[in-house]
């Protein structure tokens, strides 16, 4: 009868049996990225340029309405320095940190829109704003940023589920429904759209299927549908869209016209800084909506081409940014607030252009400040912490959860409870 061999305990390893090199690479802290002055660069350029083209465009309205051609550039300023604050924390807050208000956040975005249509003041049709005194909040702007948090938050604990229907897909399209649902009553369709893509995009880059995606915009285009023909203004807006001209006298086709009239006049190079015509009371919101129409007129086709460069290289940067991130809540954070910024600025310049309807929507950092441009100044700051963090989180935030235990915590639990860990030595 033959005997089975004694396995042996296996020794643990040692700083002396670990090659050099590897010691000196676990030992020594990464170091951390410089602040990406690219992205920064051509944020401040957009910041800068328009601060310029609003008063350019708003003095002659505002000496007539309020009596003070420096009335927009002051309110300007001041949201601008609002946003240099919200910009500041972002930049310097550790982007884990937002995990904490990932629910609150959103539970008070949607108690917000629900209320801003009972307790909100009415604008050209739509109550989209709290007013108090001369101060106004669009709890849409927090909204957006809300769900880009959640959304972050929710995806990076979920992992592999969010390829299932009923956990990974359905929950966050419902959420998106009511808070879309919410802004259609305003109503406002165009941050309802700029939030339907947006998940969209987190969805696909969390690993969501096609085919979900599909069903989804299927499921949804009977509701566009009935939104813009069951509503007699957004219906003549639709018409004017594809023949403005005839509609030019209706007022449905007023905005195009003279948006592709003030970029028609500015030809290659502009009529200069100041000299536009169009802001002479021809072109509605020319400081807000359709300031990228009042710079092509003074600044040309090279100026709205250095514009688009702009805002392409921050969506660029911040791509770069999520991909770089050292978390999965920090690429999503940065591609959810990447996001917003493309797909707004592509609406608003696709609208300023002629390609797409006419919608309300600002051009984010350029256009007359408010709360659109406070919060997509605390976005860019997050970016930029986002693409400067190489260092783990610190011991308070990680495995974070506002409700329950986290799953390191629960594993601890269990080794205490199944005592300390015996090994026997024989086969």
């Amino acid at each position: 009868m033959t005997t089975r061999p004694t396995r042996q305990a296996r020794p643990l390893a040692t700083a002396q049996d670990t090659p050099a090199s590897v010691v000196t690479q676990a030992a020594t802290p990464r170091a951390p990225r410089p602040l990406d002055l690219w992205l920064l660069g051509a944020a401040l350029c957009l910041l800068g340029g328009g601060t310029v083209i609003v008063y350019s465009s708003s003095a002659v309205f505002a000496t007539q309405h309020n009596g003070d051609d420096l009335y927009f550039l002051k309110r300007h300023l001041m949201y601008l320095c609002m946003g240099g604050v919200a910009m500041w924390l972002g930049a310097k807050v550790h982007y884990q940190s937002w995990k904490r208000f990932a629910h609150v956040g959103l539970f008070a975005s949607l108690a917000a829109l629900a209320g801003v249509l009972v307790l909100g003041s009415r604008i050209n049709g739509a109550t989209r704003w709290f007013r108090v005194g001369p101060a106004s909040f669009q709890p849409a702007e927090l909204a957006k940023i809300a769900l880009v948090v959640y959304l972050a938050y929710s995806l990076g604990k979920k992992a592999e589920k969010v390829k299932s229907f009923t956990v990974g897909f359905l929950p966050h399209l419902m959420i998106a429904g009511i808070m879309m649902g919410l802004l259609l009553m305003q109503p406002d369709l165009g941050n309802a759209v700029i939030i339907g893509a947006t998940v969209m995009v987190l969805l696909f880059v969390a690993g969501a299927k096609v085919s979900y995606m599909l069903l989804a915009l299927m499921a949804a285009a009977p509701v566009i549908y009935y939104a813009i023909v069951g509503t007699a203004w957004r219906m003549q807006r639709m018409l004017a869209y594809f023949d403005p001209w005839q509609h030019r006298r209706s007022g449905a086709g007023y905005q195009i016209t003279e948006s592709l009239i003030s970029i028609g006049s500015g030809g290659m190079w502009g009529l200069g800084l100041g000299e536009g015509k169009q802001k002479l009371f021809f072109l509605p919101e020319a400081h807000n909506d359709f300031i990228a129409a009042s710079l092509g007129e003074e600044l040309g086709l090279v100026g709205l081409i250095a514009l688009l460069v702009l805002c392409i290289a921050v969506v660029v940067r911040g791509v770069r940014a999520a991909v770089g991130a050292r978390d999965a809540f920090g690429m999503y954070l940065a591609f959810g607030f990447t996001a917003l910024f493309g797909m707004q600025a592509l609406v608003n310049l696709g609208v300023v252009m002629g390609l797409l309807p006419a919608k309300g929507l600002p051009l984010p950092l350029v256009s007359y400040g408010g709360t659109s441009l406070i919060f997509y100044m605390f976005g860019l700051g997050v970016l930029l912490n986002v693409g400067t963090r190489t260092e783990p989180a610190p011991a308070a935030l990680r495995g974070l959860r506002l409700w329950g235990p986290s799953r390191e915590g629960m594993a601890r639990r269990r080794r205490r409870a199944m005592g300390p860990a015996t090994f026997s030595t024989e086969g």
